[in-house]
């Protein structure tokens, strides 16, 4: 194994700005050595067409995503909820959708903010009550494919489906 590609497993493994020293005990060799290696696989991946790049931060040395696919990983890794809009989800999904008056009655003010995020994330549909002043707040079709509502064993399952918007369409397979 060369030292390049040794470099740059430690780097993929390790998911964290690393400092030449660092590096240099892990591999298991002297700093001179990481910082040829380091220069070679820095220039290998600026010719490569390739998502990823070996950058020197403030931190060290990383391997990371290129800011060109940013928004591809933001569309495609799960984010990640605080136990707050966690709360506030399950009780949007436990009622079968409920109105922002009521949730904020249920899980105090801060639920305004949970709900935005959650709408931002896609996994509320936030929708305007005709003659009333609150929103009437469900679950998406996202929550249930990223929540794999539809393989949970039948006595478990709730039935999710049947208030969802119709402009949210789910497939045959969701209970």
């Amino acid at each position: 194994m060369s030292l390049v590609a040794k470099i740059e497993a430690i780097l993929y493994l390790k998911g964290q700005p690393l400092s030449i020293g660092g590096l240099a005990e892990l591999a298991r060799c002297d700093r001179k050595e990481v910082e040829e290696a380091l220069i070679q696989l820095m220039s290998d991946y600026a010719h490569r067409d390739s998502a990823l790049e070996v950058v020197e931060t403030d931190s060290g040395y990383t391997l990371q995503l290129r800011e060109a696919y940013m928004e591809l990983m933001h569309t495609l890794v799960a984010p990640e909820l605080g136990v707050g809009a966690l709360r506030t989800l399950a009780a949007i999904a436990l009622n079968g959708g409920i109105t922002q008056t009521d949730l904020v009655e249920l899980r105090g003010s801060g639920a305004y903010q949970q709900v935005q995020e959650l709408v931002e994330l896609g996994f509320v549909h936030k929708r305007k009550q005709p003659n009333a002043r609150s929103y009437w707040l469900q679950v998406t079709k996202k929550f249930h494919q990223y929540f794999q509502v539809d393989q949970l064993p039948k006595q478990l399952s709730l039935n999710f489906a049947e208030d969802l918007p119709l402009d949210l369409p789910l497939d045959s397979t969701v209970q």
